[in-house]
This record gives structure tokens, C-alpha cells and sequence, in this order.
């Protein structure tokens, strides 16, 4: 369970980790929509994992793959950004957030299951 404080301090990463996605991933990843779905903060604030989901690419562990290369940088944009707000700007881990293909396979088995025919129900006496 996280405190509060890792919390909030999730909501500013993600807030500026998308302004910064916003603004400069088109230098990371042309063509590519990134979305940050989550933040996850330790205990002590100084490590982030950062959960991205990506639209309009065709091999998302390229993507990751990609963005992790660049997390020096985007670490360094993201301190500047925070700098009066933190005492140490956390080391940044990206993750895939396969939720929404998650989603549609579940979304395809069901609609499988309604499609397929009942069997009447016995009575048990």
C-alpha cells in the first residue's frame, strides 16, 4: 500500500513525464502516441517505475526498449522540470501496460462464450 506522500509525489511524475512525452517524444519515438497509464514510487522516492502504453506503433518492445535507452535524458528534462519540488529526482524505469490488451482478449472470450449454444439444464431430481 502507498503512503499518500508517494502518492502525490506519483501524480507530479506522471503530470510532468506526460508534458514531456507530450512536448519531446516525437524525438524518441516518431509517429508514436505514448501515454503514461501509472507511476509507482518506492518507499523512499528515489526510484519510479513508469507504466507507458503506446498507440500507432506496430512492435511496443522496440518502443520500450527505446524509451528505457533514453532515460538518462528524459530523467534530466524531468529534474529541471521538479528541481524546487524534490530533493532527488528518482531513477526511472519504463514498463510496457499491456492493460488494454489485457482488455480486448478478455472482451473476445466473452463475446466467444455468448456466441456459443447453451445446453438446456437438467433437473437434478
Amino acid at each position: 500500500m502507498e503512503s499518500k506522500r508517494q502518492q502525490k509525489f506519483a501524480g507530479v511524475l506522471q503530470e510532468e513525464l506526460a508534458q514531456i512525452f507530450q512536448r519531446e517524444g516525437a524525438a524518441y519515438l516518431p509517429n508514436t502516441l505514448v501515454t503514461i497509464t501509472r507511476v509507482r514510487v518506492s518507499p523512499d522516492l528515489a526510484v519510479a517505475k513508469v507504466y507507458l502504453s503506446f498507440f500507432n506503433t506496430t512492435n511496443t518492445t522496440l518502443s520500450i526498449n527505446t524509451v528505457n535507452a533514453h532515460a538518462g535524458e528524459i530523467r534530466y528534462k524531468l529534474g529541471s522540470r521538479i528541481r524546487h519540488q524534490v530533493r532527488v529526482v528518482p531513477e526511472l524505469t519504463f514498463f510496457v501496460d499491456d492493460t488494454n490488451e489485457y482488455v480486448e482478449r478478455m472482451d473476445q472470450i466473452f463475446e466467444k462464450i455468448a456466441k456459443e449454444p447453451r445446453q438446456p439444464e437438467e433437473d437434478s431430481e
